[in-house]
């Protein structure tokens, strides 16, 4: 199985990513890992990506792409692998789709979660997070029940920057400009299947069940 997770922040393909990787024996890649990891143990990708982002800038498309196929190679991708949040964008999955055809292999399914953009903002900018422990709560769905305090540490919850309302919906517009461009691109190829990403987790689940099990169209 070969999958890639699309969709916009808050959406809960991370969540998805993980459930599902764990319920088929497949690895999750997020190529926000392989970057941090390739910076991590130096490698010559990642000494070059660091320079792009000790300077504030975008990695580049190739580089990423050098990244993700370095680890591809790894015994751990044999059993299949699920993309999660990659491609972003049309020049990505066009990349993307050259390195899987040079190494004999192609996407399966691109999976895009979908929720109305509201529901995004509420489930993103009411969450708050401990400090000194990493418990994460919501102020309507999972509060604490120590107030502004982590229940399970007792230090004062926070809320991360990238959460806050007005950086929710920057994040939703560009991801709208950028990266919803690529839902007509593999709607082309025959390879996307949409998914309402603000059912219930276990009812997303199922769903993403049902919609795998569907061959891949030829």
């Amino acid at each position: 199985m070969r999958v890639a997770f699309v969709g916009p922040p808050g959406v809960g393909k991370g969540t998805q990513a993980q459930r599902l990787a764990e319920r088929r024996g497949v690895v999750k890649i997020s190529t926000g890992d392989v970057l941090r990891e390739a910076v991590r143990q130096g490698t010559p990708l990642g000494v070059r990506a660091k320079s792009f982002m000790d300077a504030g800038s975008l990695v580049p498309n190739e580089l990423v792409i050098g990244m993700l196929e370095e680890r591809l190679k790894a015994d751990d991708t044999r059993q299949g692998y699920l993309l999660d949040g990659f491609p972003r964008t049309i020049a990505q999955a066009e990349a993307l789709g050259t390195m899987l055809e040079a190494r004999g292999e192609a996407l399966d399914r691109v999976i895009a979660f979908e929720a109305d953009p509201e529901v995004i903002v509420d489930r993103l900018s009411g969450r708050r997070g401990c400090p000194r422990c990493g418990k994460v709560y919501h102020l309507r769905f999972d509060p604490s029940n120590a107030g502004t305090r982590c229940e399970a540490c007792g230090a004062e919850l926070v809320q991360r920057d990238d959460d806050r309302e007005a950086t929710v919906r920057r994040r939703l517009a560009v991801y709208q400009e950028e990266t919803a461009p690529l839902l007509t691109y593999y709607r082309k190829r025959g390879l996307l299947a949409r998914i309402d990403g603000s059912a219930p987790i276990d009812d997303v689940a199922a769903r993403l069940d049902e919609v795998l099990s569907v061959p891949r169209p030829v």
